[in-house]
């Protein structure tokens, strides 16, 4: 792959990672939320935040590769059962050192990955709910300069387009049954004179 093209995936990436950037500072949010020190908000949020923003842009790359196809949640849902188990001990265990302390890694470190793989497909709902909506605005927004911006957008437009269609043909077929429906309980009432 060449330079220009690796600059044009890479940008697609975008949004992913800024959901991951995004809950990173969910992350600081809350720690100052339940009261403790700036720094630590701050740190906490880095350190989350990072390698979550990766993830996510791993997973705007590989839409952007033509690997995953928009609106499919399997894919996230395998990348956030790995990555998110990782990216939580790393979390758990870098901060104290960049304040200053020593690592402090979960007691029991299989426990823990599990724990937070048990929780990892939340996180993947919610990631994929964010990013099936800001990426196509994002789209949009660089396909003019971007040919593989604007290949995903077509694949994405065009998985619009299949759903809008079996859902109006999910409609039509519903509609005969309840006119059907209607007009016999129509016929069924007694006529006032």
């Amino acid at each position: 792959m060449q330079m220009n093209q690796v600059r044009q995936v890479a940008e697609i990436a975008v949004p992913g990672a800024v959901i991951g950037v995004l809950a990173g500072g969910v992350v600081g949010v809350m720690a100052l939320f339940v009261g403790h020190p700036v720094g630590w908000a701050l740190t906490g949020a880095v350190t989350l935040g990072v390698p979550l923003a990766l993830l996510g842009g791993g997973y705007g790359v590989v839409v952007a590769l033509g690997l995953v196809r928009p609106g499919v949640f399997a894919p996230a849902a395998i990348l956030w059962l790995v990555g998110f188990p990782f990216a939580r001990l790393l979390h758990e265990t870098i901060t104290p050192v960049l304040l200053g302390g020593s690592p402090t890694p979960p007691e029991s470190i299989p426990t823990f990955l599990a724990f937070q793989a048990l929780i990892s497909p939340g996180f993947a709902i919610g990631f994929v709910w964010l990013f099936e909506r800001l990426t196509p605005a994002w789209l949009v927004s660089i396909k003019d300069h971007n040919p593989v911006a604007a290949q995903v957008y077509t694949r994405y437009a065009e998985h619009a387009a299949r759903i809008w269609e079996a859902r109006e043909r999910k409609r039509a077929r519903r509609r005969p049954a309840a006119v059907a429906t209607g007009a016999a309980a129509r016929a069924r009432q007694p006529r006032s004179s």
